[in-house]
């Protein structure tokens, strides 16, 4: 699973932060940072924080080890 985030639209709100804690993090600039590449057995986490963001910020993909580049 590939993980991207439009940092442009992102209003840091932190919602992702709280599905996914071990992925996403607002430094002290309230930036988010976020792991590009999560485990797998995150990927539960991670569709939680896709679909918390208010604003759609969040997309994920499966990458080749999944079965091939698709979005999620």
């Amino acid at each position: 699973m590939r993980v991207q985030v439009d940092l442009d639209r992102c209003e840091a709100n932190g919602l992702c932060v709280l599905a996914a804690p071990e992925v996403f993090d607002l430094d002290d600039n309230d930036q988010l940072q976020y792991d590009p590449e999560p485990g797998e057995e995150l990927i539960l986490d991670v569709e939680d924080a896709a679909r918390s963001c208010p604003v759609q910020a969040i997309a994920l993909t499966r990458t080749a080890a999944d079965g091939g580049e698709v979005p999620s």
